[in-house]
C-alpha cells in the first residue's frame, strides 16, 4: 500500500510516499528556515504563506522521486494536529482537496504519532509494546505504545518543553535560531560540571517534567554576569545547562520503564538528535539490558515519511476521515477525535 502524506504543522512543507508504512520511496522538504532566523523564531503568518506557495511543488517532486502518479496512490494521508493552525490548515486543505478529486480515502495523523513512528521506517523490525520518550519544540511526553494506534501518556512536561528551554536559553546567549540545534554543538566543547542547575520536579507526578524554573535559572545566571560584568565560558553554561536538562528526561523516562516493566525505550522529536541525550540513553539503555531504537539525525526533525508511516497504521486500523476534517492546533496524543 502507497500513502501520499503531507506534513505542514510548523515551518517544513513536507511531501512523501511511503509504502506499507516502512519503505520511504521519497520524501521532500521545502523550508523557511532562513526566513523565519531572519525574526529569531518561527513567524506563524510567514509559515502559512510559505507552504500554501510551496506545497504544490513538494507534492510533484515526491510522486517523480517515488515514480508514481496520484493515480497509483492507495490513500492520502496528512498531519491535522497539533501545531500553528494556519500552517496546519494549508497541509489538510490540500490533502482534502487532492483526496476527493482523485477519489482516495484520506487518513488524518497525529503530528506525535508521526514523530514515533519515524523509528518504523529506520527499524523494521520495531513493533509495539515499547516506551517511547518524545521530545521537541513543543512537547515532552513519556508515552506508552500499546499498538500502532494506541497509545498512553505517563508523563509530560507540566509547562515547558524540554526544545523551548533549550531554544530560549540560546537566544538569551545570542544564539541563532534554531537555538536547540547551536547550543548542542557549543555544549559539545565545554565542561558540564561548570555550572550547577536546578533540577525541577512536580510533587506527586514523579514521571511528569517541570522546566520553566530551570529556562529561568539560566537566564537570571546570564543577566546577573552583564549586570555585574562577569565573564561566563558560553560552552561551559551551555554544557552545563544541557547535561542537566537531559539528566531531568532520562531520569523520568527510565524510572517509568522500570516501573511499568518496558525492555524496549524509543527515542522521538526534534530533540532527539540532541547529542548528550542520544549518548546518554545509549548509556543507560545498555547498562539495564534495553533496547533502544532512536530515528536517524534525517527523520528527527519534521518530514511527511514519518506521516506516512503512522497513516498506514492508521489506516489499517479504520482511521479516516470525510471532507469534513478540521485541523485542531492542540490534541493529546492518547485522545484523538477527528
Amino acid at each position: 500500500m502507497k500513502i501520499l502524506a503531507f506534513e505542514s504543522s510548523c515551518d517544513e512543507t513536507a511531501a512523501a510516499v511511503v509504502e506499507d508504512g516502512r519503505t520511504v520511496l521519497s520524501s521532500v522538504i521545502a523550508s523557511s528556515l532562513e526566513e523565519q532566523r531572519l525574526y529569531g523564531g518561527v513567524v506563524p503568518e510567514i509559515a502559512s504563506r510559505r507552504h500554501a506557495e510551496y506545497i504544490s511543488d513538494v507534492t510533484e517532486q515526491a510522486l517523480a522521486q517515488a515514480g508514481v502518479t496520484v493515480a497509483d496512490i492507495d490513500a492520502v494521508a496528512v498531519t491535522a494536529a497539533p501545531g500553528l493552525i494556519g500552517a496546519l490548515l494549508v497541509g489538510v486543505n490540500y490533502a482534502k482537496s487532492l483526496a476527493y478529486a482523485a477519489g482516495k480515502p484520506l487518513v488524518p495523523v497525529h503530528h506525535l504519532r508521526g514523530h514515533i513512528a519515524a523509528n518504523y521506517l529506520a527499524h523494521t523490525e520495531l513493533k509495539p509494546p515499547f516506551l517511547c520518550l518524545i521530545v521537541s519544540g513543543g512537547h515532552s511526553h513519556i508515552v506508552a505504545v500499546e499498538d500502532y494506534t494506541h497509545f498512553r501518556v505517563i508523563g509530560r512536561t507540566r509547562d515547558d518543553a524540554a526544545g523551548e528551554c533549550f531554544d530560549k536559553a540560546a537566544r538569551a546567549m545570542g544564539m541563532p535560531y534554531p537555538g536547540g540545534v547551536a547550543l548542542d554543538k557549543l555544549a559539545e566543547t565545554g565542561d558540564p560540571t561548570a555550572y550547577k542547575f536546578p533540577r525541577p520536579h512536580v510533587d506527586g507526578s514523579e514521571y511528569d517534567f517541570s522546566f520553566s524554573g530551570l529556562k529561568t535559572a539560566v537566564i537570571n545566571l546570564l543577566h546577573h554576569a552583564e549586570q555585574t560584568g562577569e565573564a561566563l565560558n558560553h560552552a561551559d553554561v551551555c554544557a552545563s545547562f544541557r547535561d542537566r536538562v537531559v539528566e531531568m528526561l532520562c531520569t523520568n523516562t527510565m524510572k517509568a520503564a522500570d516501573a511499568f516493566g518496558y525492555d524496549t525505550v524509543v527515542l522521538a522529536g526534534g530533540v532527539s538528535a540532541n547529542a548528550e541525550l542520544r549518548r546518554r540513553m545509549t548509556a543507560l539503555c545498555e547498562a539495564s539490558g534495553r533496547q533502544l531504537y532512536m530515528p536517524p539525525l534525517s527523520l528527527c526533525g519534521d518530514n511527511a515519511a514519518m506521516i506516512g508511516a503512522q497513516g498506514y497504521y492508521e489506516f489499517m486500523a479504520g482511521n479516516v476521515a470525510d471532507t469534513s476534517l478540521n485541523a485542531a492546533p492542540t490534541m493529546p496524543i492518547d485522545k484523538v477525535d477527528w
